[in-house]
């Protein structure tokens, strides 16, 4: 493996773009079906998977257990922060690291990283180093479930469920209100469409979790169109419906 080499966890669409863009910019970038199948030589292991707490423990674990020493875990945080990911049975946590972002990726001009409360300050900036070389402006925030801007946009496609879900208005008019009422860039429901609704559960559940806060509750809609399937864009189907060129209705 050279030192320009990154493996990528998950199955989502994040995965799939970042893999894309670090090949764009000279990474030797692959995807690996699950931790166990990643070898010890890769320097650098990036998880994008939303996931709960169970499976992003069990990964990092996994990695844990089978990554060279000076090899760097980087997480994704939508759903649980990086110090529970990294506690338990891993050896290492100083070298796991957290990232949080929402695709579509191209979109997003900065990644936020956390280290968590073992996280080494060489494993923080191998994180820092590899989102720059794609592109991207980085910051470091807290360590938290979400970290900062997919929580604040969860929390706002959650409240647009809710509004949908009480008949204050129908999705497009909830949209319409909140583009040219407060020039937001997309409507809340066609942006957690395009961010996929899953991975705004995820973010929402992790936080309901970790802090006991009721402000965080989903949305009982949010939750039953996660569970048929209805996650968005890549389903063909969330609060809008898809069709291959056309505009979603």
């Amino acid at each position: 493996m050279t030192r320009n080499s990154v493996v990528v966890l998950g199955e989502n669409r994040l995965a799939q773009e970042l893999i894309a863009l670090a090949r764009a910019h000279g990474w030797e970038a692959s995807a690996a079906a699950g931790a166990a199948s990643v070898g010890a030589a890769v320097p650098l292991v990036v998880d994008a998977g939303a996931g709960d707490l169970h499976r992003k423990k069990a990964n990092v674990e996994q990695l844990d257990a089978v990554l060279g020493a000076s090899s760097v875990i980087v997480t994704s945080c939508l759903s649980a922060c990086v110090t529970e990911q990294a506690s338990g049975a891993v050896k290492n946590p100083a070298r796991v690291v957290g990232f949080a972002t929402f695709r579509p990726l191209k979109e997003r001009k900065l990644v936020e990283v956390a280290g968590g409360l073992r996280s080494a300050e060489t494993a923080i900036r191998a994180a820092e180093d590899f989102f720059k070389a794609l592109g991207k402006e980085t910051v470091r925030v807290k360590d938290a479930a979400g970290l900062t801007f997919p929580r604040i946009l969860s929390l706002i496609i959650n409240e647009a469920a809710r509004a949908l879900e009480e008949g204050v208005a129908a999705a497009d008019e909830i949209d319409l209100a909140m583009r040219l009422g407060v020039n937001y860039p997309k409507g809340p429901l066609r942006w957690g469409d395009e961010i996929g609704l899953d991975e705004v559960l995820a973010v929402l559940e992790g936080l309901l979790r970790e802090t006991g806060d009721d402000r965080y509750r989903p949305a009982p809609l949010l939750k039953k169109m996660v569970a048929a399937g209805f996650v968005g864009e890549t389903a063909g189907k969330g609060f809008y419906s898809y069709r291959d060129g056309e505009e979603p209705t």
